[in-house]
């Protein structure tokens, strides 16, 4: 994926993971009755994309309108790429008024967007606001805006400006206008042209909105060239025009005096009127640019032949006519010249035909045709063709979404309840609204599921499928086996009945392109998917064989002959993925999840295809493969444009850029529609890439297989196979199943005080701001991981990284859709890329709390991936720290230290810590910074076992030593722990410290009444310390609630310190007859002068005296 792009394109549906998109529903009753002739038009939809969407600075950036009409009903939604829109989907209903082919238009203004609505029997206008005057700032900083539809219930749509019903449509005539076309003129008016039954084509002018009039009604027809203002006689009863000019297809181009109006008629002819002068200045027979059978095509009437135009400065006016007629569709590609006095011709510039029988819709543009149809297994099929420069008139192929598996597989050992879950609730696989119809059809009743969260309408469709499973048992006993047969049969009809409603939902209506971005979208029935450029590598493995016979080179090589050496390859990976049985393909899938060797797993996959070739497959890909001239740098070229290892360094700062520009690169490509589009196209790379290297494993075990007959007896190349390949493809297996499984994974939802508390804690870390979770919550419920990572963090980096050498304000950036997806996405799989040294994605899972996904990428990385071992072991540890299994995180922050600095993440630990003058190895650093988060935790009994481990790396280093000793003593007396916390206190170095251990060790003793321990500790070289310390304390505190002198005097008696016992207890005596003057007072002072007197009979009679205590100084006595 090193940018390498192909011609194809690759479809990604953008279905978001919410129960319903919430429309508001308008009805707008106009009083018509249903219309007699009974008349019913298909479904349809199209796209209005704004006219700066494809500038950087714009708040119209990366946004556009979609709309789909079905009977008398049509919904509008505006979405961006780039901010969340709120209020942006509605209903219109307007009753008996059924919405007509090329019925709605949406067009800009300076001040307003207008849409334009034909019905059967009334024309619409809506005008609303602009989004550049709904805000009042250019600087628009909002993570979420409100959308254009934000305020369309206040207008009032009865009101003449907004509506009319056309009076020629009420009546008895026996059909409605058969298609219809809309715009704005330059005066502001609303124009609806309509193909009536008749032949005739009926144009109706709403005055300007802001504009008192009058409406006018004209009707263009052969005949005459009369302005008709009013009235309506049908024109088969006048006998002038036959229904073979009955117009299928209407568009409309606007001069600066003129409107031409091209009808495409059922008689394949192509006429082109001038509203201006009412007449009909072109008549074309499409039939003419035919090769052959036009005779057998002209006998029938045309009904599904299409007409698009497309105009430019510089090209002019093209017009695309497709011609649909059976087994032999094609489309003309012409150009209309003028010449002097008004009059028209038509230049021919290409033909180019088709194979598919159902076109759904097409487009054109300056140099290409895309079109999208419906083949005979009702599957889409969408392709685009340059009219230009094609000489052999291949179409490029788009690869579009294949449909859910019909089966899904349930393994023995698997619960089929889980299993079916996974499948129908993955990101990539079923719309909201297909499970939601599924659930009501099964249940058989009226319940409206539209405001179930994703996670309860899982919990609906599990309690729902177990409880008919429960119902229909009438046995009390069962064996787990015919139980498990009959989850399977229930789920997999449940299952059967979402793929019904998805099929429907997935069905095309049409295309849309953004002339600004070059965006290319397909408009379905339930949502709109988008059209991505396909890389090389992706485009070889998924092309149709007739693709790959045609092609004769590839970007991915430099030469011709490298060329037919990758495309020979190729062909043979193919032929791999066609001849691997399901139960094979599903081992080494099986295989990758429980982390066993894909090499040893691909070589007894290898084993079991050889054993059942009976059609002789692995023999024919074997001699495909001696067609190779060189192999090995063939395999090289693939495993390198595989692998997405970088060495470039991540700059995140929009350094330079003026506040405009910062604020705008803050917002691109930031909405929840992104962020789901990019993270589906993630998981459809991977995916397929996935695929690519497992069928390219086998492969080398059969190159391994047969290397004698392929490769020079001798030569190093079996063992650079071996030795060198084969390991790296198993590793970039191994790479694209992780980014499989992390896109499908989702997130997790974290209560905000839990969020809070976890974030409190990992403040300590002072890890960067890059990964701190922001307020920006996503509307998407829920994201995967990938999406998570993305918004958060991802996003960011890419766009500094895309812009950063570029004056975005001064060349006014355009926003070219393939090369912005196409980079982002490289960039964003390169973050992901577990083999660089970016370690973003699993930061960003920590700090947002994503510990079971989290641990599941460390597991899946385990066994293969050398780099940013130690931090994955860290984050690991904090996974561990936050389920409560304080043992294994600390052996996990052990295994850590030793890399701590060689990996950019665990540097990043030691980089700005206010410790660092207290250590001077970054490992110490490291383990600082631990030892408080373990402490903000609240683990004190891992803190010692961490600090005493770190005291061993710390033996050069005394004011290190110093200080972890002094928190293993901290923590130890905190425990209770006395013993250890003194003997932690007699190893502590520094003698500052010391004594405060000491001070602290004697008062906390003091207050738990633990006075034996400190009686019987030896303080060996402390003891005039401790006395000094319980002296002070004993002289500071209230004698009758605190007994420090009594303990001095056990400390000094368990000494054998008689005399120093005696001279305790006489000044607690003195202070006893001074202070407390009560009889208890009294009694204790004459048991303390007795105690004295007993000390001091005790010592020899030359030492038996003591000094008398007093105010100023000592009294020798």
């Amino acid at each position: 994926m090193a940018g390498v792009l192909e011609r194809s394109y690759i479809e990604i549906c953008g279905f978001e993971r919410e129960s319903v998109l919430r429309f508001r529903q308008i009805t707008l009753n106009l009083g018509v009755a249903v219309h007699s002739g009974g008349v019913k038009y298909a479904d349809s939809a199209g796209g209005f994309s704004y006219e700066d969407s494809g500038k950087l600075l714009s708040v119209t950036s990366n946004r556009f309108i979609h709309w789909s009409t079905s009977g008398d009903t049509v919904q509008f939604v505006e979405q961006s790429l780039d901010t969340n829109l709120l209020n942006n989907a509605v209903r219109l209903r307007i009753p008996n008024c059924l919405l007509l082919p090329g019925g709605v238009c949406i067009q800009e203004t300076f001040n307003n967007v207008i849409i334009l609505i034909v019905t059967s029997q009334s024309v619409h206008r809506l005008v609303l606001p602009h989004p550049s005057h709904m805000y009042r700032s250019d600087l628009v900083t909002e993570l979420q805006m409100q959308s254009i539809f934000t305020d369309i219930g206040k207008l009032n749509l009865n009101e003449p400006a907004h509506s009319y019903v056309l009076p020629f449509a009420q009546g008895t005539q026996t059909s409605a206008p058969s298609t219809s076309a809309a715009w704005i003129s330059h005066q502001g008016e609303a124009l609806f042209a309509l193909a009536s039954p008749s032949g005739a084509i009926t144009v109706v002018t709403l005055p300007a909105h802001d504009q008192d009039g009058t409406v006018s009604i004209l009707e263009l027809k052969q005949s005459s060239m009369m302005q008709r203002l009013a009235g309506w006689m049908p024109t088969a009863i006048r006998g002038d025009q036959s229904i073979s000019d009955l117009a299928i297809s209407l568009a409309v181009h606007q001069l600066e005096d003129d409107t031409f109006i091209f009808a495409l008629c059922q008689d394949h002819k192509l006429r082109m009127w001038s509203l201006k002068h009412q007449m009909c200045l072109l008549v074309t027979d499409m039939l003419d640019y035919m090769p052959a059978g036009r005779g057998e095509v002209k006998a029938s009437p045309a009904q599904a032949h299409k007409l698009r135009l497309f105009f430019s400065s510089s090209i002019g006016l093209c017009l695309a006519i497709y011609l649909a007629v059976p087994k032999r569709s094609q489309f003309c590609v012409l150009q209309l010249v003028a010449s002097e006095n008004n009059r028209y011709s038509l230049d021919h510039i290409s033909t180019l035909f088709s194979t598919q029988e159902t076109l759904v819709d097409f487009v054109l543009t300056a140099t290409d045709i895309w079109a999208v149809w419906l083949d005979n297994d009702n599957q889409t099929v969408a392709k685009y063709i340059s009219f230009e420069h094609n000489t052999t008139g291949t179409w490029n192929q788009v690869f579009v979404q294949p449909s859910p598996e019909e089966e899904v597989h349930v393994g023995e050992d698997q619960d089929p309840r889980e299993i079916y879950l996974d499948v129908l609730f993955s990101p990539l696989r079923f719309t909201a609204s297909a499970i939601i119809k599924a659930l009501q059809i099964y249940k058989r009743g009226t319940e409206r599921y539209s405001d179930l969260s994703w996670e309860e309408l899982k919990k609906e469709v599990t309690v729902t499928v177990e409880n008919e499973l429960q119902g229909s048992v009438t046995e009390y006993e069962f064996c787990q086996e015919d139980y498990r047969l009959l989850q399977v049969e229930f789920w997999s009809k449940f299952y059967a009945c979402c793929l019904q409603y998805q099929d429907v939902l997935s069905t095309p209506l049409a295309l849309h392109i953004s002339p600004a971005t070059a965006m290319v979208c397909i408009l379905k029935k339930g949502f709109v998917s988008f059209l991505l450029p396909c890389f090389a590598i992706d485009h070889l493995y998924l092309s149709s064989d007739d693709y790959l016979i045609s092609e004769e080179e590839t970007p991915i090589a430099e030469d011709s002959e490298m060329s037919h050496d990758i495309l020979q390859l190729v062909q043979c990976l193919r032929m791999v993925n066609e001849s691997l049985p399901e139960d094979m393909a599903y081992d080494m899938e099986k295989a990758l999840e429980d982390l066993l060797s894909p090499e040893k797993v691909s070589e007894k996959v290898l084993e079991g295809l050889l054993a059942s070739d009976n059609g002789n497959v692995i023999q024919d890909i074997a001699n495909k493969l001696q067609d190779i001239n060189n192999p090995i740098v063939a395999i090289n070229m693939l495993l390198r444009e595989l692998d997405l290892e970088t060495d470039a360094e991540t700059d995140s700062r929009h350094s330079g850029q003026p506040l405009r520009v910062r604020i705008s690169l803050s917002q691109l490509y930031g909405s929840s529609v992104a962020a789901s589009l990019i993270g589906q196209a993630v998981c459809q790379t991977a995916m397929t890439r996935t695929l690519l290297c497992r069928d390219l494993l086998i492969l080398q075990q059969l190159y391994l297989r047969i290397g004698n007959n392929v490769f020079v007896p001798g030569s190093a190349q079996l063992l650079q196979l071996q030795q060198d390949f084969i390991p790296r493809c198993s590793n970039l297996l191994c790479t694209y199943h992780l980014l499989k499984q992390m896109s499908l994974t989702l997130s997790s939802s974290v209560p905000l005080d839990i969020l809070n508390a976890d974030l409190q804690h990992l403040s300590v870390l002072e890890l960067s701001d890059s990964t701190t979770p922001t307020s920006r919550r996503s509307v998407l419920n829920p994201q995967t991981v990938v999406e998570l990572f993305y918004q958060n963090v991802a996003r960011k980096a890419i766009m500094s990284q895309i812009f950063s050498q570029q004056d975005v304000e001064g060349n006014q950036t355009m926003l070219h859709w393939p090369q912005m997806i196409s980079s982002v996405l490289t960039l964003f799989c390169q973050f992901l890329w577990p083999s660089n040294p970016s370690f973003l994605f699993p930061e960003c899972l920590m700090v947002n709390c994503q510990y079971a996904q989290l641990q599941e990428c460390v597991r899946l990385v385990g066994p293969w991936c050398q780099v940013n071992v130690g931090s994955y072991r860290f984050v690991l540890g904090h996974c561990y720290l936050a389920s409560g299994e304080g043992q294994k995180a600390l052996q996990c922050f052990q295994e850590a230290a030793a890399e701590v600095d060689k990996e950019e993440f665990l540097m990043k630990l030691t980089g700005s810590d206010e410790e660092a003058a207290t250590a001077t190895t970054p490992r110490l650093l490291y383990y600082n910074k631990v030892l408080r988060l373990l402490e903000d935790i609240g683990l004190p009994e891992l803190v010692v076992n961490l600090a005493t481990l770190a005291i061993s790396e710390a033996v050069n280093d005394e004011r290190c030593q110093a200080a972890l000793w002094t928190r293993i003593f901290k923590h130890h007396l905190d425990l209770g722990h006395n013993s250890q916390a003194y003997e932690a206190l007699m190893q502590n170095p520094d003698s500052s410290r010391q004594l405060d251990c000491l001070r602290q060790l004697v008062v906390v003793l003091c207050e738990r009444a633990q006075l034996r321990d400190l009686v019987q500790f030896s303080f060996v070289n402390l003891h005039d310390e401790v006395v000094s310390i319980i002296e002070s304390r004993a002289r500071a505190v209230d004698l009758m609630t605190h007994n420090y002198y009594e303990l001095l005097y056990a400390f000094h008696i368990n000494r054998h310190n008689y005399r120093k016992a005696g001279t305790v207890m006489f000044e607690y005596g003195m202070r006893l007859g001074r202070e407390v003057r009560t009889l208890r007072g009294l009694q204790k002072q004459v048991n303390c002068y007795l105690a004295a007197l007993s000390c001091l009979r005790l010592v020899h009679p030359d030492y038996a005296w003591i000094v008398q205590p007093s105010s100023g100084a000592a009294v020798s006595i």
